[in-house]
């Protein structure tokens, strides 16, 4: 039976930094993917690893594009003031896949736990507004075949009619398109693919990958 195709996601666009400050206290929140626990727990020993003299590190990351597993850790801020706000953010933006950490250095003020759930909110917050947030749509590749004279004018075409040409490779046979094509349209892609090369070209399922692209929801 095959396999069911995967739901399109959200995650960060990559890994970023942001700092804010208030009444002193430093709350400087690095960002990054994980696409599973362990690779979450690799890059938050690293960011301890790097700001060792902080008083606090926070944590809070949700892996998994189908079964999320989340975790949160306050490291020494009063419960739930830290590490849960933290983790509401990436839940409230829809994210997976991603990792934040959030670095304290006190000022010399406290904030209370308000305070505190503003702050560490806040840092992750306006860190996932730097870093920016992308969708991973899942689509279907297909390998296209071309003699060397009709492939630039199909590899035009292609592009000019959306579609996301993912590689050419160039053999002594001919040329070969890579196309990445969302599941629900592969009808309609193979309709105007005869229509555009007049019947003449045939795309043949190769695998599946994700394309990404911003979202501003």
């Amino acid at each position: 039976m095959p396999q069911p195709a995967p739901k399109p996601y959200l995650t960060i666009r990559g890994t970023g930094s942001h700092e804010i400050e208030v009444k002193r206290s430093r709350f400087i929140c690095q960002l990054a993917r994980a696409t599973d626990e362990e690779q979450a727990q690799e890059f938050i020993a690293g960011v301890r690893k790097r700001y060792w003299d902080a008083r606090h590190n926070c944590t809070a990351f949700v892996v998994g594009a189908e079964q999320r597993r989340e975790r949160s850790n306050d490291d020494g801020e009063p419960a739930g003031t830290a590490g849960v706000p933290m983790l509401e953010v990436l839940r409230r933006r829809g994210l997976t896949d991603t990792v934040a950490v959030v670095t304290r250095y006190f000022g010399g003020v406290l904030l209370g736990a308000g305070g505190l759930v503003r702050a560490y909110a806040g840092a992750v917050s306006e860190a996932v507004d730097a870093v920016g947030v992308v969708e991973r749509r899942p689509v279907a590749l297909l390998a296209i075949g071309a003699d060397h004279a009709r492939a630039g004018r199909l590899e035009n075409e292609l592009r000019a009619a959306g579609h996301a040409v993912r590689d050419l490779r160039y053999e002594a046979a001919g040329v070969r398109i890579e196309v990445g094509v969302p599941e629900p349209e592969l009808a309609g892609f193979h309709a105007w693919l005869a229509e555009a090369s007049g019947g003449t070209a045939e795309a043949v399922p190769c695998g599946r990958t994700f394309l990404e692209l911003p979202w501003t929801g």
